[in-house]
Formats: structure tokens, sequence, C-alpha cells
């Protein structure tokens, strides 16, 4: 269903620069101002995630910052700040950044706080005591609460919060399917931002099977309740069939952070192998198809 955009790749490592001369991949993108906004992983020559930064007036043509917006400085991050996802708060009026942090503590899933994209505040870890990640924050409070996905292995879990540093009301949402014996038998994880839509919030999210190919699907869920999975199709969106996205740094991966709604498509950034970004889209009347097809 997603077709691959012919100018994907759309964002490749840069040899000249230490800090992304491997891998640049599962990107964040915002439209904000008429422009896109990315934050994209970046892995340098010691294999050390940073966040970069990257605007452009199309959505294909990249313009990137010399210099990471987001590098490893508290304890709880020394190895890596991985795999953005970047929110628009319609309540706060701000951006919140959901990233993963990598130590020898553990992965633990932070958020972050800006106003203009480049200078981010850290709120620090949001759930501590156990290996998490794959989270995202919702754009706007439901039942005057904050919303976030979360993964606790294997599953896409759901968690409420009144000040974005306390979660609770923890529920699985989303598990693993192997009595369909096929592509999310293994585990799944969110992906961008969710979609609110009239039938409900449109999700994206990823899976692996029992061989870590990595695919990309959908889901649809309730507006005033999102623990409620309303629809959940069998079959899924996009799949690695490029070289590029067959071998890589991670190889037969297509991983999404980022699913900006432009004009009256879905714009699905991805990183493709662990290397490179990729872009793929379809329309979003096609995608809500999917979804709601018996």
């Amino acid at each position: 269903m997603l077709q691959r955009h012919p100018q994907s790749p759309v964002l490749r490592p840069n040899p000249l620069h230490a800090w992304e001369a491997m891998n640049v991949f599962n990107a964040a993108v915002v439209q904000h101002a008429g422009l896109f906004h990315m934050h994209y992983r970046a892995q340098g020559i010691d294999f050390v995630s940073s966040i970069g930064y990257a605007v452009s007036a199309d959505g294909l043509t990249w313009n990137k910052l010399e210099r990471p917006v987001l590098a490893p400085q508290e304890p709880y991050e020394s190895r890596g700040v991985e795999d953005p996802r970047v929110t628009w708060h319609e309540d706060d009026q701000c951006f919140y950044m959901a990233y993963t942090a990598y130590s020898p503590l553990g992965i633990m899933p932070c958020l972050a706080r800006s106003h203009n994209l480049i200078s981010w505040e850290r709120l620090g870890p949001v759930i501590r005591g156990e290996d998490n990640k794959d989270h995202v924050l919702f754009p706007r409070k439901i039942g005057g609460r904050y919303v976030m996905f979360h993964r606790r292995p294997p599953s896409i879990w759901i968690a409420y919060s009144d000040d974005l540093l306390n979660w609770a009301d923890h529920r699985e949402l989303l598990a693993p399917r192997p009595e369909l014996g096929g592509w999310d038998e293994k585990r799944v994880g969110a992906g961008g931002v969710p979609i609110e839509t009239a039938y409900g919030w449109l999700v994206l999210y990823h899976a692996y099977d029992q061989r870590h190919v990595y695919r990309l699907s959908a889901a649809l869920l309730d507006l005033e309740d999102p623990s409620k999975v309303l629809r959940r199709p069998a079959d899924f969106i996009m799949e690695p069939t490029e070289t590029w996205e067959i071998r890589g740094d991670v190889p037969n991966v297509v991983f999404s952070c980022a699913n900006p709604v432009v004009g009256d498509e879905v714009w699905v950034y991805y990183g493709g192998a662990d290397r490179m970004v990729g872009l793929a889209t379809c329309t979003l009347s096609a995608l809500m198809e999917f979804v709601l097809e018996p």
C-alpha cells in the first residue's frame, strides 16, 4: 500500500561529520511554520547515537545542521540517544520529543521539550526499572490526561499521566499474533504520532517475525478511549524490498518514527536497514479503507 517516493532515500550519512558518518535513520518529521523539520538518529564512527536536525521546504531535499541538537549528556544516555518521535501538543502549545536513552543503566524512555525544535529541555526518563522504548506522545490530552504509547516487550502498551513524568494505568494494547504464523508473530512497537480522524486514532506500527524481518502496518483506536482497539487488519502495508532496506547495519528493516499528514496523503518516513531515511506515501483515504474494511 505504501509507495516509495522516487527520490527515496531522502537522507544519507555524511562521511565528513564524524557523528553521522555511518548511519542516519529512524527520523521524526513535523510540519511547522511552512517547513518540514526532521530529527533523525545518527551514528558516527563510535556507533554512539545522537539526534541531528534537518529542515526542508518540500519534505524531500534537506539541509542539516552541522552538529546534533541532542547528544549523550546524562549518565543514563552514555551509550546513545535514539529513535526520536516529535509531537506538537495542542494543549501545551509546544513540541515534545520522545527519545530512547541507552546506557549500562538500561534502555529508558525519555522526554524533552522545545518551542523552536532546536533547543531541547530534558524532562528525564518517564519509565524506570525496566527496559522500555518505542514511546510516542499523543497530540492532545484525552480525558484531561496525557497519553503515551510505550513498549514492554513484546507488546505496545498505553499509559496515562497528569504531569508527563508519572505514568499510570498501563495496559497492553497491541501484542504479537503468533497464531497468524506470520509477519507480526514476534514483537510489535509503535510508529509515529497517532493521527486523529473522524473514525478514531489511526496508528502506524512496526512488527517483526522469527526471521527478524521488520514490516509496517496500521490499526484504529477509539477516539475517547484509545485503549480500545477498533480495527487491526491481519496484513501489513510495507516490507523491505529495496537493496538498501535489505542490506545495511541491521538487515531487513523498515522502521518508522513519523507519519505526518501532508495534504490528503500520509508521508511515512522510515529507516531502511538502520542505514538511511526513506519516504513512502499513500492517501489518507486509502489507509482508512485498509483499516476499516471487514
